[in-house]
């Protein structure tokens, strides 16, 4: 008997990435045609408030590929938001964000897309930390750090391209649009008792434009959101949060 094949949403986000959005799609349906576990698939682009032809980029490309939907947000909102709404409108078994920022190569997102279905949750972490600055890898290290001692957790990585059961993420609450969303979503589902699987995978540096994720207004949205996590986990509704962690070999 052969294996049922999956469905995928693909949530890409984009902010004044005119140069590396097409690269981002490219390895998109790079990395569909080569694993082949998804029979069907849409891509939702967000066009977040850019101020240069990103949204004119993302316009062409629905008009050339199939199961494309571009939604142009009239400010820059957020990676969070545009998850959020993503997850929303999202219509697939499985859902997935991949940043416009054309970081991420196709063969990491086929390792990713290949554990689909082995777990509720597949995180990836970065293999190749080195090609990120020294600054950069300090800041993730010290907030992954702080992130597992909260709660309990071993994770290597929290920032992922995270392939997410879509029945368990639209349950989920989703109360921060900041840079800690992805956060806050795997400790909820994982102490919830939702199963993952963690996969190493190498990224590539940025092509053109530069990170927006240690912008000040973005560190303190995440400092606000670990509190407000804590409260909600640790605090709160502890007793919903009280699941061992299902941890599956990969």
């Amino acid at each position: 008997m052969s294996k049922r094949r999956l469905s995928i949403s693909i949530i890409v986000p984009c902010l004044n990435e005119e140069k590396n959005l097409k690269g981002t799609i490219e390895s998109i349906k790079s990395a569909l045609k080569t694993t082949g576990v998804f029979s069907e698939h849409e891509i939702l682009i967000f066009n977040d408030g850019s101020t240069d032809k990103t949204g004119v980029v993302a316009d062409e490309i629905k008009k050339t590929e199939k199961g494309v939907a571009v939604l142009h947000n009239p400010k820059n909102m957020g990676f969070g938001y545009n998850y959020t709404e993503g997850v929303r409108l999202a219509s697939k078994e499985y859902i997935i964000m991949v940043p416009g920022d054309n970081e991420i190569p196709a063969q990491a997102i086929e390792k990713v897309f290949a554990l689909a279905g082995k777990a509720d949750l597949i995180i990836p972490y970065t293999a190749n930390t080195q090609v990120r600055p020294a600054s950069r890898r300090a800041i993730s290290w010290l907030f992954v750090a702080i992130i597992n001692a909260l709660f309990g957790l071993r994770l290597r990585y929290y920032n992922g391209t995270c392939v997410i059961r879509s029945s368990l993420l639209k349950k989920c609450p989703l109360k921060t649009w900041g840079f800690a969303y992805m956060a806050a979503i795997l400790v909820r589902l994982i102490k919830s008792g939702a199963s993952y699987m963690e996969t190493g995978v190498d990224i590539k540096p940025r092509e053109t434009g530069k990170s927006k994720a240690f912008a000040p207004k973005n560190v303190v949205s995440v400092f606000k959101a670990v509190l407000g996590l804590f409260w909600d986990v640790r605090v709160k509704e502890r007793r919903a949060y009280s699941s061992p962690a299902k941890r599956i070999p990969v």
